[in-house]
């Protein structure tokens, strides 16, 4: 992988780290002082949260750059700027006329929309009513959104990735505030403070990313929808991207829906999917915001040979950094759970004087369970955003859309079946089995193209590396048998034994790796020539 291929990555998965730490203490505060099991105010605020939420995920993550990014290239690698520019303040235009009306919409026709994602909901009224309320005050995040997502895509196209993967940061800052301000109050209250708080983060992130275009000279002008050519295009190339690119966001829709039939069960996948999209973040997202525009580069140059190099060391880096994480989530899911969520956020809540966690053993029983199916599945989430982006960098929208729509039906389908004798634990097994799925059909029609190539080299590192994560998930099960003698260690503190085992596990990976030759020095510095 090229030096500034990695760089860019190490700048984007560093400040994506630092939001997603930042995650961690919002919903450690939130399950800390609301609680999961039972609650009507969180269940409602997950479910609220889950549509907002979710479009941040396909416009400031990924899924929107896959249409623009090509199309902002086409003028921007040329040199013509102004053309750029023209082209982004036509979808600017387009996107505030579409989006006013889809956030009046949706504020209007709420119960609707509630009762469709989360149809437990409906024999239950505090929670729909709730969930209602929640809905109406955070949506309109999503306008912010789309509009962080096209100022996002045109800095990264230009390599400047620092201020869109350091906007979210903002949010996060937003709802650890709102928390800790109602942390005394009734938890309606405190739901309330929490979803206001999810607007305002939306309007602080909308304004970092308008500084940073400012400064970058790439400030739109307002102008008056109009029907150009590279507008028709993108609606072209987009539809389809959107719907490839939506696929995991979709299955979450389809499990929270699911998952509603069963109290607790909505603050359970909440918490457990935002413990395995920390790796999923860092690794998967960082490199499909970066791998993009660079396949894309040597694709548009005539080099094949450089796109296919690029995507294979993206592989390789997608997976050294996966494995570790699988192995961890599959082998210490319940211990993990207690440590952050339980042991942790107990510190944090008695900290501010909000009295013991709310978590119970029981929450922390069932998401670590969720979790351990999730871990399963993290090389597939992870491998589908590279995957993906070797798609987007040709224009081609229509190969993902095509296998993301197959693995939607097979979520839901599994989900479906599985529930009435599994119960909530049936939607992470049918998110898993249609990642793996889906990731399968991708890379078969990249090798089919001829776009993947990966030498015997790559193929045995990525089984070196497999093993050695084996070996650590063996290791963690190790240790876990003797937690009570480890205990003074770590002060009798579950939380610093848990950040005690990480660091340890991640030294020994990395050194195991590189002794073992999964893994070379020189590859990680970005000075392997061949992949």
């Amino acid at each position: 992988m090229a030096r500034p291929l990695l760089k860019s990555m190490a700048t984007v998965s560093g400040l994506t780290m630092v939001s997603r730490v930042l995650g961690f203490a919002r919903q450690m505060l939130i399950a800390g002082i609301i609680g999961a099991s039972g609650n009507p105010v969180a269940d409602a605020f997950w479910a609220a949260f889950r549509l907002p939420n979710m479009f941040r995920r396909l416009l400031a993550e990924g899924a929107f750059q896959a249409a623009f990014v090509p199309l902002f290239q086409r003028h921007s690698v040329k040199g013509d700027m102004d053309g750029a520019k023209a082209f982004a303040e036509d979808i600017l235009a387009w996107m505030i006329v579409i989006l006013t009306g889809l956030s009046a919409i949706i504020m209007i026709f709420a119960p609707v929309f509630v009762s469709i994602l989360t149809t437990g909901f409906r024999d239950d009224p505090e929670r729909f009513n709730l969930t209602i309320l929640y809905t109406r005050i955070m949506f309109p995040y999503l306008a912010c959104m789309s509009l962080v997502g096209i100022y996002g895509g045109m800095l990264g196209a230009m390599h400047k990735f620092a201020a869109a993967s350091a906007a979210p940061l903002l949010l996060n800052i937003a709802l650890i505030t709102g928390v800790l301000a109602f942390a005394d109050a009734p938890a309606e209250v405190t739901g309330l403070a929490a979803a206001w708080s999810v607007m305002i983060g939306g309007l602080l992130q909308l304004g970092a990313l308008v500084l940073a275009a400012t400064r970058s000279k790439l400030l739109l002008r307002l102008r008056l929808p109009r029907h150009s050519g590279a507008a028709k295009r993108m609606l072209m190339l987009g539809t389809p991207g959107f719907i490839g690119a939506a696929a995991l966001q979709v299955n979450g829709i389809v499990g929270t829906n699911i998952a509603s039939r069963e109290a607790g069960a909505v603050s359970w996948l909440m918490n457990a999917d935002q413990l395995y999209q920390l790796p999923l973040a860092i690794i998967g997202i960082a490199l499909g915001v970066v791998l993009m525009p660079a396949i894309g580069r040597s694709v548009k140059s005539g080099d094949e040979t450089g796109a296919k190099r690029t995507l294979n060391r993206g592989v390789e880096v997608a997976l050294f950094f996966a494995l570790p994480a699988t192995a961890a989530l599959m082998t210490i899911p319940v211990f993990l759970c207690g440590a952050l969520f339980q042991d942790m956020a107990g510190d944090l809540t008695r900290a501010i004087g909000a009295g013991r966690s709310a978590f119970n053993d029981t929450d922390v029983a069932m998401v670590g369970a969720a979790l351990a199916v999730y871990g399963i599945g993290l090389p597939a989430f992870v491998l589908q955003k590279v995957f993906a982006a070797a798609f987007f960098a040709r224009e081609d929208t229509k190969s993902p859309m095509t296998f993301a729509l197959v693995a939607i039906a097979i979520n839901a389908t599994i989900s479906i079946t599985l529930f009435p004798t599994m119960g909530f634990i049936a939607v992470p097994i049918g998110t898993v089995v249609a990642a793996w799925v889906e990731v399968t059909g991708l890379s078969w029609r990249l090798y089919a193209r001829g776009h993947l190539r990966p030498s015997l080299t790559v193929l045995s590192r990525i089984v070196r590396m497999v093993l050695v994560a084996g070996g650590l998930g063996w290791l963690l099960r190790i240790a876990m048998a003797h937690q009570e003698m480890l205990a003074p260690m770590a002060f009798d503190q579950d939380w610093i034994l848990l950040f005690e085992l990480v660091g340890a596990g991640v030294l020994l990976y990395f050194i195991a790796t590189i002794l073992t030759g999964g893994v070379s020095i020189a590859a990680l510095k970005g000075k392997a020539a061949k992949a």
